[in-house]
């Protein structure tokens, strides 16, 4: 008697596992297809395409060496229509209402007809690296602005906190046809100096009535100002607002004329309420029309493009460095030889530096 077949058994052409890598992989050349070259992006960034802007931007900010490559490609070739934008930085200790600030100083500028980006330098966890990235959700009315753009970046290790790409990121932004291009730093460490070196105009925001005014006395971020505006002056604050201008006016008096022969103003601002706004606006036009005409404008431009050339070979020659193998290797060796008291850290760098 025939054995009846087992319901066990397996059917011809049930789940042929070549079928589904064959369809994967089909999928995955398919996506590649679609990939914009940099014909693309390059034409719709001078069209004002914000979706490919930000795809170009996440191309710059990218470790991969492919991304790198195609993203430098892209940068020359939008250069020669960037540098027609004003750039503005703007820091400040946290809490003192920037993000505010910027919105509302941000849509006076979209009011008038003028296009808007805002590079928002996040701060990077040192623990896990990560970002919270929040400046789109605290500028919600910038955020649908048809004329501005809001970019939030992680400040990774970066000279401080300063995301590494954003030159270049003003450069696209520039091309895509924004013609004010404003630098929010996370107002801790050296971020202030970074910024500093990459902007038009420098501004300062500062509280008042928490002890702030004694730091006016102090050199360093207040030198680099060209106007302080002390922010949150309105309800019960405006007395110490007033309080705190006269220090700073004092303070900033104390100081030798600028380079730019501009001397430093003291504003008070209230964002939240829209208060001496267009005061501000109205500075730093003025502002320009006097570094233009005495042409400290375009050489500060042509100082900075040299800091950064040298800046980039500096970081370029470590990043190498450390990406060598051998490097790698040998650094480790030289640890364990520090932590068993074998050498010095100055002699331990000379014999890797050989290297």
């Amino acid at each position: 008697m025939d054995k009846k077949p087992s319901a066990l058994h397996e059917r011809e052409g049930v789940s042929q596992q070549e079928t589904t890598s064959a369809a994967a992989a089909e999928k995955i050349k398919l996506s590649r297809v679609k990939q914009n070259s940099v014909t693309d992006f390059v034409t719709g960034i001078l069209a004002g395409n914000i979706t490919l802007l930000s795809k170009a931007i996440t191309l710059v900010e990218s470790t991969n060496t492919k991304h790198q490559q195609k993203a430098n490609e892209i940068i020359d070739l939008c250069l020669p229509h960037a540098s027609n934008s004003v750039r503005i930085g703007i820091t400040g200790v946290p809490g003192v209402g920037k993000s505010t600030f910027i919105e509302t100083f941000g849509k006076h500028l979209t009011a008038k007809g003028k296009k808007v980006a805002v590079l928002a330098v996040d701060p990077s966890s040192s623990v896990n690296k990560g970002s919270i990235l929040g400046d789109k959700t605290r500028m919600e009315r910038l955020v649908t602005d048809t004329n501005a753009f809001i970019r939030p970046s992680p400040s990774g290790s970066s000279l401080g906190g300063v995301a590494q790409k954003t030159r270049e990121s003003i450069i696209l932004c520039e091309a895509a046809g924004f013609d004010t291009v404003i630098i929010e730093t996370v107002g801790v460490g050296q971020s202030e100096t970074a910024v500093h070196s990459m902007v038009d105009f420098f501004l300062l925001l500062k509280l008042s009535g928490a002890g702030d005014e004694l730091q006016g006395i102090k050199r360093g971020i207040i030198e680099m100002a060209d106007a302080i505006v002390i922010n949150k002056a309105d309800g019960e604050n405006i007395q110490n607002a007033k309080i705190a201008k006269v220090a700073f006016n004092r303070a900033l008096h104390l100081y030798p004329l600028k380079e730019s022969k501009w001397q430093p103003k003291v504003l008070t601002a209230s964002a939240l309420h829209n208060s001496g706004i267009q005061k501000i606006d109205k500075m730093i036009s003025e502002y320009l029309v006097l570094t233009k005409a005495n042409l400290y404008f375009e050489g500060k431009r042509n100082a900075q493009n040299k800091f950064w050339l040298l800046a980039t070979i500096d970081q370029q020659l470590k990043d190498n460095f450390y990406k060598k193998n051998k490097i790698k290797k040998a650094l480790q060796e030289e640890i364990d030889n520090l932590e068993s008291g074998k050498t010095t850290p100055f002699n331990a760098a000379k014999r890797l530096l050989k290297m």
